[in-house]
Order: C-alpha cells, then sequence, then structure tokens
C-alpha cells in the first residue's frame, strides 16, 4: 500500500458509531493516541499503512474500506422508538443503515430489484393530515400491492415486492423497535426492523409502522420538536392499524360486545396483538375509549402487558430479497462464499446480520453446493401471498465480485 492512503473520515465516523467506540477507546485499541483518533476523523492527518491495519483490524473491515468513498445520505432516519432511546443507538442504526444501503447499491450492480411500487402524497407538514388521509392512503397501498381487503400474509414480503429493502437484526437496543428512510442512491427505500423482541405480531405492526412513516411523511422534515415527533408517530400507529385491518372488511367481522376471548381470534386471523386491535377497535368507532380502558384493564389483569396468549405460534417475518440475491449471485458464480464479506469490505458476521444470511454461512463453500440455481424470469415480482421475493439476474453484467 502506498503511503499516500485516500482515507475517507466519514467510514471512520461510522465504524465509531456501528462498533460504538469512543475515541480514547479507539485509540487504546488501535495504539494511538486519542489526539491521533481526532485527527483521523478531522481530516487533518491519515494512518499510516500500519495503523490502517491495526485499526481495520480492532473494528473488524477490511482496510480498504476505510478509502471507499460514502454515497449520499439517505433521509433523516425516522426511529420507531420511545423517548428513552439514546442517541448513541440512534447513531449506531443510522450508520449500519448506511452499511445496508452500501450492500445495496453494490447487489443493484448484478440485479434488478422489485419495481418501486409506493404511493405519493403531497403532505410536506404533519398538521395537513387527517385521519381520513391516512385511511386512503392505506387503502391506496393495499390496492397497489394486489393485497384485497383480507389479512396480509407477509407485510415484509409485500414491502420488499414494493421496492423496498428491508432487514430484521438483533439490535442491543430495546428501546428502538425499527426505522426508516429513503435512499436518493437507491431510489428506493430502507426498513431496519429490530429482531431484540421476537415477537412476530410486534413486529408486522413494526414493519407496517414503517410503511406509514415512508408513504406519509416522506416529504416532511426530520422532527425536532417533541409535539411534532408525537403527532408524526402517531398517524404512523393510525396507518399500521388501517393497514393490516381495513376499516369496512375488519368491522364487518366484529361482532359487539367484544371480549378478550374474541379479540384473540380477531387476534390469530389478521395477525394483529389483542392491543392494537383495541386502538383499531376505538379509531373506528366502534367501542369507545371507556371501553377501551376497561379492556387494557381486562388484559393486563388476565395476562399482563408484555406478552398475549398465541405469541409464541406467530414467528416473525424475515426479509427475503438481499439474501437471495446474494443466493443467487454464488449459484450463478458471480462471487464466491469466501469473497461476499471482502467484496463489500465487512466482516463475515455484518454482511450475514445484514443481509439475513444463516449465521457462519459465510465460513465456507459447503452450503453453496447443496444450494440449487435459481434461474428468475426479468421484471417479474411475485404476489405477496407467495413464498419469495424475485430477483432479476442479468448474466451480461460485470462478474468476479470477490
Amino acid at each position: 500500500m502506498s503511503k499516500r492512503i485516500s482515507f475517507q473520515t466519514d467510514r471512520l465516523l461510522e465504524v465509531l458509531a456501528v462498533r460504538r467506540l469512543s475515541q480514547v477507546t479507539l485509540a487504546a485499541m488501535v495504539g494511538v493516541s486519542p489526539s491521533t483518533i481526532s485527527k483521523w476523523r478531522s481530516g487533518a492527518q491519515a494512518p499510516e499503512p500500519d495503523k490502517l491495519d491495526r485499526l481495520a483490524s480492532v473494528v473488524n473491515v477490511a482496510p480498504e474500506w476505510f478509502t471507499r468513498p460514502t454515497l449520499d445520505p439517505t433521509s433523516a432516519p425516522l426511529f420507531r422508538s420511545n423517548a428513552s432511546a439514546h442517541q448513541a443507538a440512534r447513531e449506531m442504526l443510522g450508520a449500519r443503515m448506511a452499511w445496508v444501503q452500501d450492500i445495496a447499491a453494490s447487489l443493484q450492480d448484478y440485479v434488478d430489484f422489485p419495481a418501486l411500487s409506493f404511493p405519493v402524497p403531497s403532505f410536506t407538514d404533519p398538521d395537513q393530515i387527517t385521519s381520513a388521509d391516512i385511511e386512503a392512503v392505506a387503502q391506496e397501498c393495499r390496492e397497489m400491492w394486489g393485497l384485497g381487503t383480507g389479512p396480509v400474509q407477509d407485510v415484509v414480503l409485500a414491502l420488499e415486492n414494493a421496492g423496498a429493502i428491508v432487514i430484521r437484526e438483533e439490535t442491543g437496543v430495546g428501546q428502538i423497535e425499527g426505522l426508516s428512510a429513503w435512499s436518493s442512491v437507491l431510489g428506493r427505500p430502507l426498513v431496519h426492523l429490530a429482531s431484540d423482541k421476537s415477537n412476530g405480531f410486534r413486529s408486522r405492526f413494526d414493519a407496517a409502522h414503517e410503511l406509514g412513516h415512508l408513504v406519509l411523511h416522506r416529504s416532511i422534515p426530520k422532527a425536532t420538536d417533541r409535539l411534532r415527533y408525537n403527532e408524526m408517530e402517531r398517524q404512523a400507529h393510525r396507518f399500521a392499524g388501517a393497514f393490516l385491518l381495513p376499516a369496512e372488511s375488519f368491522a364487518a367481522e366484529v361482532r359487539l360486545p367484544v371480549t378478550l376471548d374474541s379479540l384473540l381470534l380477531h387476534k390469530q386471523r389478521w395477525g394483529v396483538s389483542v392491543g392494537a386491535i383495541v386502538m383499531r377497535l376505538e379509531a373506528l368507532k366502534l367501542i369507545s375509549e371507556g371501553d377501551k380502558v376497561a379492556l387494557f384493564k381486562r388484559r393486563s389483569a388476565r395476562w399482563g402487558v408484555k406478552s398475549e396468549p398465541g405469541d409464541a405460534g406467530w414467528a416473525p417475518e424475515q426479509p427475503r430479497l438481499l439474501r437471495r440475491t446474494i443466493e443467487l449471485l454464488l449459484a450463478e458464480g458471480v462471487m464466491t462464499t469466501e469473497g461476499v464479506a471482502r467484496h463489500f469490505g465487512l466482516s463475515e458476521q455484518d454482511v450475514e446480520m445484514l443481509t439475513g444470511l444463516p449465521e457462519n454461512y459465510l465460513k465456507g463453500p459447503a452450503e453453496v453446493l447443496q444450494m440449487p440455481v435459481r434461474r428468475i424470469a426479468p421484471a417479474s415480482i411475485e404476489p405477496p401471498s407467495s413464498s419469495g421475493v424475485v430477483v432479476a439476474f442479468d448474466p451480461r453484467r460485470r462478474r468476479g465480485g470477490d
């Protein structure tokens, strides 16, 4: 490596955020002074080759990764979180979303992802958005995606078929359940779902909540005021309920007065928690606020506040698009198992977590030999009721990606 290194300071900022390291801690790990890290971070000085190798080793990325220019940032991520979420956790997740954008942008050199199919409302201020608007946009999503009026079989698959890049990983941050952003580089949205709580019903609602942010708040600047933020969260909640439980068809199935036992039946049919169903019933004015409070009190007394009957029987939905894209490129010989992580400049573990590949999948070639070749017809997208996302592969595109 030459003495003059084209060191990208933004890469250092990303890895500090992702690894949740302070400059002082990183300096001790690399064996330099904190002021040296500060100079690297500001661009006043680039690391010498031996220090770059040491830096890359301790943060578990390829040395060459620090020389890759960063892509244009996504829109400000909208976090599905509560007020106790820490800034460091937000920065970590935002940086990991940037890594997802890098991976997806690289994969787009080889494949055609599903075409973007999202409603484009013209809202520029959350104060413009009415409950009727939210119901209408949720219905428009269902119509665009051919979901009908019944339960959505797989929310994550519907998002991917509509062109979104979705990842689901354990974050270690219990306060943040998801985030989403639009990528001008990809021309499509990114959705990051936390798997820490491993509740399929909550995960479906989180995915629908992020969809609400993406369609309702796409042209609205990031909220810095707490009241404005809370209103945008409320609107995304309302959207999730409207998307998962369509007003007309869902209401037609409800028999009043409702009981916890009857709500459990709706839970299993629609894939929505009893708590979220109660909120939807009030939003549709099928029950009063007093009825809602009484139902929540009975729910807490009978089941507690952290879980409901049937939670364990509904596995969280898993993203497929990035994983199947890599599987396809491996099957076609475009990449090798050992070369995938090197292609992205990240660790094998990071690539596996961000793309949904099984743990240790990239350690060796054995699993690739057992994988059937998927030859996909270009420009086709499987319906949301099917088992997977279609990725169109063009064998004429450049090869040897590792």
